[in-house]
């Protein structure tokens, strides 16, 4: 039995295992292995991502998923796979007026903005091919999306309880999955309800008649197809991990010195200012190093998810249910958690992506609600990076000097520091030679300002996976020593938030 995976650009075959169900990829041309994919497969999963705004899905590619589902083939759209199948799309997030996008019009209803990245548990209001004898049942996920606000007449199948939408506390059941008249096409928001409700996964089993052999092919087709399409860096970018290292470098060696009861040596990408290009250096540095042939684990401090996703879709690894470090109740899990989870995944490098400046949130009430605050409990050293497109390079300089001395009276560690958006490299220089004087640190970086759309490179707003991706790897190849960074790092050890002597204290 043949089950799809929609490999496109924009699209995140690995953002979640799907049950482990896909056997074979259908690319741009609608094709599976030289064959229309209505014509060799028993389903097709759309799997999330950027595919509506990076305009990746032709007329061919249209043609096949139409005519899989006028032949009663199971369709599972997830997320942005969803929207695919939907009407239109508005992707004016931030604009005057409504941006939109045409869809397949396989599902009756229409998408508009709505920020969610809550972990979810979702109620089932009707039967499908997927909920089929779970209606009133409950299942677990999370949300991880930009334009969620669904509107329209198909039939809903489950609602998600949610805590907060657009960045606000806003408690309440929204609508999350729908299907079409016959149940055989299905969309939801609801990303890892595969992988965390094996009801869900039987379901797809039972609908495709598999028996206990088909279930055992499907299983051994999925481990290949794993190994296939993890290795390429991205989507269609023809960009390899460098298994040589493993096999001529000592990848062996490395592993000697791993230890399951500790967890992967860890660095703290953070900020002296939001739009600092966080992501986008996060982005670089994690698919620069996925090329060398390292397994790298980025996490975000705080609830948006969101700005991890480029860095997923490079390195080919899941959105974990740790991925998210919880501050002032924001968030998926605590850091003692995380780091506790982290041990045993083998990663060689995980890599923290801060929230806003490293500061903010130090003087709320509730604790921690800063990243400097996470680095503190965590022992986690920090590379901090200083835009220079809003204030100049001058203000840029003195704001990591004045932060690095904060973070020296803290106790927070800062092992290196990147000049973001330089716009004069002579002006650059004198920065730097003027941050290596006053904080004594022999690692600092200039980044020079990148050309791109204002639109379709902001994560927030709406990105363009393979464009924001390889112009984040390019930039960080070209300007940045990644193994250099790898040595920055350390590995953590949670000292608990009861323990900063004084650490509030001191930054009043």
């Amino acid at each position: 039995m043949k089950i799809g995976i929609l490999y496109v650009k924009g699209s995140l075959p690995l953002f979640e295992n799907f049950g482990g169900l896909p056997t074979h990829i259908v690319n741009e041309s609608g094709m599976v292995n030289g064959i229309k994919a209505h014509k060799v497969l028993d389903g097709l999963i759309i799997p999330g991502g950027s595919i509506i705004e990076s305009q990746s899905i032709g007329s061919d590619l249209k043609s096949e998923i139409k005519l899989m589902d006028a032949e009663g083939r199971f369709i599972l759209g997830m997320c942005s796979g969803f929207q695919l199948l939907a009407n239109k799309i508005d992707i004016g997030r931030r604009s005057p007026c409504p941006i939109e996008r045409e869809g397949l019009g396989i599902l009756d209803v229409s998408f508009y903005p709505m920020i969610s990245n809550d972990r979810v548990e979702a109620e089932i209001v009707d039967e499908s091919f997927l909920t089929q004898g779970m209606v009133d049942q409950h299942i677990n996920g999370f949300h991880c999306h930009t334009y969620g606000d669904i509107r329209g007449e198909a039939p809903p199948i489950c609602f998600s309880m949610v805590k907060r939408t657009d960045y606000a506390d806003n408690p309440r059941k929204i609508l999350s999955g729908v299907r079409n008249d016959e149940g055989n096409v299905v969309g939801t928001m609801v990303h890892a309800s595969l992988d965390e409700n094996g009801s869900m996964v039987q379901n797809i089993l039972n609908f495709i008649d598999a028996d206990e052999q088909d279930v055992l092919n499907i299983q051994d087709q999925n481990q290949e197809l794993l190994k296939r399409i993890k290795r390429e860096i991205g989507i269609n970018t023809d960009i390899f991990a460098d298994y040589r290292f493993n096999e001529l470098n000592g990848w062996n060696e490395l592993e000697k010195h791993k230890s399951p009861s500790k967890p992967p040596k860890i660095i703290m990408i953070a900020s002296t200012g939001s739009d600092s290009g966080k992501t986008f250096l996060t982005t670089g540095i994690a698919g620069s190093l996925r090329k060398k042939g390292y397994r790298i684990c980025v996490l975000k401090v705080g609830p948006d998810i969101r700005d991890i996703v480029p860095s997923l879709y490079l390195n080919k690894e899941n959105m974990e249910n740790f991925s998210s470090i919880k501050i002032g109740g924001l968030g998926w899990k605590d850091l003692k958690e995380v780091l506790e989870e982290i041990k045993s995944r083998n990663y060689d490098l995980v890599l923290v992506e801060g929230v806003m400046s490293i500061f903010t949130g130090m003087l709320n009430d509730k604790v921690p609600f800063s990243s400097a605050e996470i680095a503190k409990a965590g022992k986690i050293p920090v590379i901090l990076v200083s835009p220079c497109n809003k204030g100049g390079i001058e203000t840029a300089a003195v704001d990591i000097v004045a932060h690095i001395d904060m973070m020296n009276k803290l106790g927070i560690r800062t092992k290196g520091v990147v000049l973001n958006k330089v716009y004069d490299e002579k002006i650059g220089k004198t920065a730097q030679n003027f941050i290596e004087a006053r904080t004594g640190l022999d690692s600092v970086d200039l980044v020079p300002k990148i050309k791109m759309e204002d639109r379709g490179n902001i994560p927030e707003v709406e990105i363009r996976l393979e464009e924001f991706c390889l112009n984040a790897m390019k930039t960080v190849e070209k300007y940045l020593d990644v193994e250099k960074i790898m040595r920055m790092a350390e590995r953590p050890e949670f000292v608990g938030y009861d323990s900063y002597n004084g650490i509030v204290e001191n930054f009043r």
